[in-house]
């Protein structure tokens, strides 16, 4: 996907997230995230959207320590989110595709990088604020929500911090159903999960499901669609990957 089609995604779940926070009420509690109120939830994502903007806005090539939260609540700490959601979704449209500064995943350039992470970071918080509604959240595009399994497996799970790892080398396959190639290899042992775009016939267990339900399931967002093979694969995924 295009560094600009992510930009407009992000503008969209932003707004989106705002509306259902704003509906939900600040203190309402968050299923998806049940130690959380929407309070917690958009104070999170705002202060995530300023860090994210203050490396491209200032070209920082180091990584900096996360900003505090702010003491708000009610209709003053929507504005606040809105006020940073806005600055990042201009920031990063304006933003030369040279430019420099760190990231903490490998893309195509640092540009490429905070735009798709954002956008998926938004995205799945989105879900959390309407979770708040009691609502079936709003639809996911099959092809970012394919995108984003990719960015999951492939990039956070590859790094150091991932605690999805078993004693003797387990094969998971991830399937989603309504794309004729997005299968994905994850093998897991006592290092973190090495993932790739394949489809290893000898997976321990497989998930599947079509890609948007696969992307919040991976994300601990709901159950898995369908597991087959060893069900204490997929426990552990969801016991374990929290990010």
């Amino acid at each position: 996907m295009e560094t600009a089609r992510f930009v407009e995604i992000l503008d969209t779940e932003g707004q989106l997230l705002a509306a259902a926070a704003e509906q939900a009420g600040t203190g309402a509690k968050v299923p998806t995230c049940p130690d959380w109120q929407v309070r917690d939830l958009v104070r999170h994502v705002g202060a995530v959207h300023r860090w994210a903007t203050s490396y491209v806005a200032e070209r920082r090539t180091s990584p900096q320590r996360f900003g505090g939260l702010p003491d708000l609540d009610g209709s003053a700490l929507l504005t606040w989110f809105r006020e940073g959601h806005r600055t990042l979704v201009d920031t990063l449209a304006a933003a030369p595709p040279d430019i420099e500064c760190w990231s903490f995943m490998p893309a195509s350039s640092p540009l490429a990088f905070w735009a798709r992470r954002q956008a998926h970071e938004t995205t799945v918080h989105r879900v959390d604020a309407q979770s708040a509604l009691g609502t079936a959240p709003s639809p996911l595009d099959p092809d970012f929500a394919t995108d984003g399994i990719d960015e999951l497996l492939l990039g956070f799970h590859a790094r150091a911090k991932s605690q999805v790892r078993t004693d003797e080398p387990r094969v998971l396959r991830v399937r989603a159903t309504d794309r004729d190639d997005a299968v994905w290899t994850v093998r897991l042992s006592s290092e973190p999960p090495a993932a790739e775009r394949t489809a290893d016939p000898e997976a321990d267990c497989e998930v599947r499901g079509p890609a948007a339900a696969l992307y919040l399931s991976l994300w601990n967002r709901q159950p898995f669609p369908a597991v087959s093979g060893d069900p204490a694969l997929a426990a552990l995924w969801q016991e374990k990957s929290a990010v």
